[in-house]
């Protein structure tokens, strides 16, 4: 049997609702609309004369050779991020479902990291993998391994990919270790007690009833690693050395602030947002069909 609230008034939810849709109106529709609108238009760098030049600042990007290459980088850099971040969030929160002594004081711990700041985050990597204060980094160039992730573009690359995944590893932690306890003892045990051991249990029918839980966190994932990124990447690398490690997040700060290219770093903006939409869209799609399916 449905229930619903009955309001008497009618004006009581509407006030009650007014909040959330102001902020939802002056934090997110007005700079979109804002983005969409420059994103069609062409500026100097002091705003006071604006061309309004329709499609052409997305026509220039696709026929950029340096934004497909920045493209094609932010792929690989979003799929190892959550490739990363979610397998080791899946091993970690295994073994911490299990019956282990000072277990609470474990999951508490591994969920810190997800509090620190992306910057900060960036300066205690810093700290361990510089090449001449990194406790690491040092240790790596007395093995005679010539590490520099500062003129090395394959390892700065590795250096942000292990910093946002560091970072991201408490969230999942948290959605899969909460996906594992809600899954009913009952249905385990069956499981045991057909003989299904070790990994093939988990992969035959652990791994089946988290996969809601998984796909929500890859689509989270992925957005994270487009946008959330930029303090990390921007404090370690700056997006170098030369254009190694600059995502789609970092060239449109740095078409859009530092080169003052407001059109072209608005259409990039665009982009993004259409990106996030269509992953939005998909992962309601896939849960919609899980869901209508059970």
């Amino acid at each position: 049997m449905e229930r619903r609230t009955i309001f008497s008034d009618r004006l009581l939810p509407i006030l009650l609702v007014l909040p959330q849709l102001a902020i939802t109106i002056v934090f997110f529709l007005w700079p979109t609309g804002q983005a969409i609108w420059l994103s069609l238009t062409r500026a100097d760098p002091f705003g006071i004369r604006v061309q309004f030049v329709g499609l052409e600042n997305f026509w220039d990007l696709f026929a950029d050779p340096l934004y497909t290459a920045t493209v094609l980088r932010s792929i690989f850099f979003c799929a190892l991020v959550a490739a990363i971040s979610l397998g080791l969030a899946m091993l970690l929160a295994v073994a911490a479902d299990r019956e282990i002594a000072f277990r609470r004081f474990y999951r508490i711990f591994l969920i810190w990291p997800y509090a620190i700041a992306p910057a900060v985050a960036a300066v205690l990597w810093i700290l361990l993998l510089h090449p001449q204060i990194g406790l690491i980094g040092r240790w790596l160039n007395a093995l005679g391994l010539g590490w520099d992730y500062k003129i090395n573009g394959g390892q700065a690359m590795l250096v942000v990919i292990l910093a946002s995944a560091w970072k991201e590893i408490s969230y999942n932690f948290i959605f899969l270790l909460a996906g594992l306890q809600s899954i009913s003892a009952s249905v385990v045990e069956a499981a045991r007690m057909d003989g299904a051991r070790g990994f093939f249990r988990f992969r035959t029918v652990t791994l089946p009833l988290l996969m809601p839980t998984v796909f929500f966190l890859l689509v989270v994932n992925l957005v994270y690693a487009a946008f959330d990124t930029f303090g990390t990447i921007w404090a370690m690398t700056s997006g170098g050395p030369g254009k190694a490690t600059e995502t789609l997040v970092i060239k449109v700060y740095r078409d859009g602030i530092v080169n003052q290219d407001i059109g072209s770093s608005s259409a990039q903006s665009v982009v993004l947002m259409i990106g996030v939409i269509a992953l939005t869209a998909l992962q309601f799609r896939f849960l919609g069909r899980r869901s209508g399916g059970e």
